[in-house]
């Protein structure tokens, strides 16, 4: 029971980034909105981990270890969290918590690529059930400007790039605990992300009110921090068992677009998700099969 409820604590933390995401990048351009959440988190957890920890294991990197936090910081937070931020500004919050879902079929594709791993055919019928769902929930979504195709391309980019670093993660042999990889990845990647926000983003426009603050405080506590705590459980108990948790989040997701943010659900909505549930069941059995 205990899993249980951790797994769905996951889920509906995961699913509520993209509404919170909506609602702060009212107040602030969305690379602002991403610099301060990284800043945060990144903080928050490397003054737990070296100040308030006894735990010995909590150290700093070596050279080696630089390298892979700041290449896997550069893929997961700079790349994959900038543009997924940037992507919200044009994209319904519904269709964000869906598109994260499909993560878990770009992984198979760029693991057949990337460590010679051959897709079984449920994996490919995964992949085409995703993608096709993505697409039956956005086509509404477009003809009502809730969504754009700026925004369905940028969040697809983020989707690859946070692929990828999941790749290259289970490439490593990490040596550092959790919270510390979390903690370095988050901060190296907001610095990474600075030099853009600071030549692209627009400051003028920035509104530093409760509409910003929460959204900002939500995203790094219990999105980046809480949420990933969660994650890293789920994964030491059978990786296998805790990706089946982001079939959940599609459902999370509209849900809370709908009720917070007043984005319509369809016929449309509830067949691409319908189609994304599946497309992520076909690939975790081709996965649990092996």
């Amino acid at each position: 029971m205990k899993n249980i409820g951790i797994g769905i604590l996951f889920s509906i933390l995961w699913s509520s980034a993209s509404v919170a995401t909506k609602f702060g990048v009212r107040s602030a351009a969305p690379l602002i909105l991403a610099n301060v959440r990284f800043f945060i988190a990144g903080i928050l957890l490397l003054t737990f981990s070296y100040l308030l920890s006894n735990d010995k294991s909590y150290r700093l990197p070596n050279k080696k270890e630089w390298k892979q936090l700041a290449l896997f910081g550069f893929l997961n937070t700079t790349l994959y969290l900038g543009l997924y931020v940037y992507a919200m500004k044009f994209t319904a919050a519904g269709i964000g918590s869906l598109a994260v879902s499909t993560n878990p079929l770009i992984i198979v594709l760029l693991s057949s690529w990337w460590l010679k791993r051959r897709p079984r055919s449920e994996e490919w019928l995964g992949i085409l059930l995703g993608m096709a769902g993505v697409g039956i929930a956005t086509y509404p979504l477009l003809a009502d400007s809730y969504t754009t195709v700026e925004g369905v391309s940028i969040l697809l980019i983020s989707m690859i790039a946070v692929s990828a670093a999941s790749v290259y993660y289970a490439t490593i042999q990490w040596e550092l605990p959790n919270l510390l990889i979390n903690g370095w990845q988050v901060f190296l990647g907001g610095v990474f992300l600075l030099p853009a926000t600071a030549m692209f983003a627009d400051f003028s426009t920035t509104v530093w009110d409760a509409t910003f603050w929460f959204p900002v405080l939500w995203l790094s506590l219990a999105v980046s921090i809480v949420g990933l705590i969660c994650w890293f459980h789920l994964l030491r108990i059978d990786t296998v068992r805790a990706s089946l948790w982001l079939f959940l989040c599609p459902l999370f997701g509209f849900f809370f677009a709908w009720w917070l943010m007043d984005e319509p659900v369809t016929i449309y909505t509830v067949i691409g998700t319908v189609f994304v549930v599946a497309g992520l069941y076909a690939g975790q059995r081709g996965r649990s099969n092996e």
